[in-house]
């Protein structure tokens, strides 16, 4: 299927406007300034993690991107930022190109702010009817991750939701992510209907990547089983499911919610105070980790392709091995 391929990766790189149909995911704070220069310099599509910033910060942060790289980036949003309208405010005052609305469903008056002078919005479709509502709603492209990614995750696999979503979506552009570290797996699910695909644990260990030295060598040691979901313990007290490295802080994790569980069942804590402590506890911890170096107490994210990360290498040589995969896969000069 040599010509649907390369129909379907052209329309997907020409929708980002980058020369290659392979994006980023948004990992904050290791999805900054440097990473996504470096990734769209080298003729991907890079995507700048806002997460908790303020509307100042990443007004700083887009300028400070834009002063590494002509090419085009995108900028991916929290639906449930407290300033989500003003976030996309000062996308628009940069002319991004590109909006990413994810953690959430985003509501129709989002959606078109944020298509008001010309931006593209790219959301996040966990099923098949969301995808179709999300179109009809305006976006003009749509990411399906599977629950292998890092981060905060869905319940079904890669694999099943590709099955699921793209025989039935063609209306917009689909990008597939969740588990994805090599080229070969981008190229199959093109060949399935979609029109390319979002990595993240792969770049982490780039040279133009600011995570700290610790947090990528925990990476380069991991194997795909060591990336496990966060454990919810009781069905009272609901926990969103993150997946990243056990260590010592997810096991000190398991502990807080045993200890707050008792609290509440002995009349110690109300139950908005217990789900509070548990949500809590991981306040900060991403930053430990990636930031600081401590992986040992901090949240090490990280999807079930780290694997595939053997070691610490440019940009250009990352996405080199991932395209040359998948045109070697494909049978097609990419």
């Amino acid at each position: 299927m040599p010509g649907a391929f390369r129909a379907a990766w052209t329309r997907g790189a020409a929708f980002l406007g980058s020369r290659h149909a392979i994006m980023a995911g948004a990992m904050t704070w290791v999805s900054e300034r440097n990473l996504v220069a470096a990734l769209s310099n080298q003729g991907g599509f890079g995507v700048l993690a806002c997460g908790a910033m303020t509307p100042a910060l990443l007004d700083a942060e887009i300028a400070a991107t834009r002063a590494l790289t002509a090419a085009p980036f995108g900028v991916n949003l929290i639906v449930m930022h407290p300033e989500l309208a003003r976030l996309v405010e000062v996308c628009l005052d940069h002319k991004v190109s590109h909006v990413v609305l994810a953690g959430g469903q985003p509501s129709q008056a989002i959606i078109a702010l944020a298509k008001r002078d010309g931006a593209k919005v790219i959301a996040f479709a966990p099923v098949l009817a969301i995808g179709r509502k999300l179109a009809r709603s305006g976006v003009d492209a749509l990411v399906i991750e599977g629950m292998e990614a890092g981060g905060h995750i869905g319940p079904v696999s890669t694999s099943v939701l590709a099955q699921e979503i793209l025989p039935h979506m063609t209306d917009v552009p689909v990008f597939v992510a969740g588990g994805i570290g090599r080229g070969e797996a981008i190229a199959g699910y093109v060949e399935m209907g979609a029109t390319g695909g979002q990595l993240g644990t792969r770049f982490v260990c780039a040279h133009e990547s600011i995570a700290h030295p610790k947090f990528k060598r925990a990476f380069v040691r991991a194997a795909a089983r060591d990336a496990q979901p966060s454990v919810q313990l009781d069905p009272q007290f609901p926990v969103i499911p993150v997946r990243a490295l056990v260590n010592q802080g997810t096991r000190a994790f398991m502990d807080t919610q045993r200890d707050v569980i008792a609290r509440f069942r002995a009349g110690e804590m109300d139950q908005k105070e217990a789900q509070l402590a548990i949500e809590h506890f991981w306040a900060g911890a991403l930053r430990r980790a990636v930031i600081e170096g401590d992986v040992e107490n901090g949240s090490v994210m990280a999807g079930q392709s780290v694997g595939m990360v053997t070691a610490e290498q440019s940009m250009a040589d990352i996405l080199g091995e991932v395209i040359d995969q998948a045109a070697t896969f494909a049978g097609v000069p990419l």
